[in-house]
């Protein structure tokens, strides 16, 4: 006779609440998307961009981290097709230690459901740690986690990222293709999707057919 007992039972496994990373993205195999009170990497030439197309998918305003002597600004005008310039709040610190600080900071408040880094190297694990438990509390004062996204150069490689992805053009003499891969999840193995923005849509949609890493 089976043994039932109040302290031996479980409830049903809870979903992580997640942010799709492309509007059709978990009918081609990209899941539920990032992963709420988490931070995430965003790399390549086109990581830029990919940030974009994160930020459309939410709500309120989204604040953007980057240092003060870097020479990539946002242009207002390029980003208006996803996202409206207004709903973006720049930080520039002087101190490359201010700009995780800052990361940490707002993800600790909670106040935006996405801050975003642009970072001129890789973070240590330390700082990554510290972000995550800053989402996490931030998710404790407001009931909904904020989203870290941390945008590293060339093929990223930030240690301790709940998962990391690479975007870069894939034209082929005809614009609007893009090859996204996810180089690291911890519960998904690396795959790669061909990506089609074509005029008029306000987000790009995965192409038919997925190719393997």
């Amino acid at each position: 006779m089976p043994i039932s007992h109040p302290l031996l039972q479980r409830d049903p496994a809870r979903a992580t609440p997640s942010l799709a990373l492309l509007p059709d993205g978990a009918r081609h195999g990209l899941g539920a998307g990032l992963a709420l009170g988490r931070v995430h990497e965003a790399c390549g030439s086109a990581r830029h961009r990919l940030a974009l197309w994160i930020a459309a998918q939410t709500t309120g305003p989204v604040i953007w981290i980057a240092p003060d002597w870097g020479s990539d600004r946002l242009n207002p005008c390029g980003m208006m097709s996803f996202i409206d310039p207004a709903r973006l709040i720049l930080v520039h610190p002087k101190r490359a230690e201010d700009v995780l600080w800052s990361m940490e900071e707002i993800l600790r408040s909670g106040a935006v459901p996405l801050a975003i880094a642009d970072l001129p190297g890789l973070p240590g694990l330390t700082p990554v740690r510290r972000m995550h438990l800053a989402a996490e509390a931030g998710g404790r004062s407001h009931g909904t986690a904020p989203l870290g996204l941390l945008l590293t150069p060339g093929m990223g490689g930030a240690q301790g990222v709940e998962s990391r992805w690479h975007l870069t053009s894939d034209h082929h003499g005809s614009s609007g293709a893009w090859a996204l891969t996810r180089l690291r999840a911890r519960t998904a193995p690396r795959q790669a999707w061909q990506v089609q923005h074509t005029q008029g849509q306000s987000l790009p949609r995965i192409s038919h057919g997925i190719k393997a890493a």
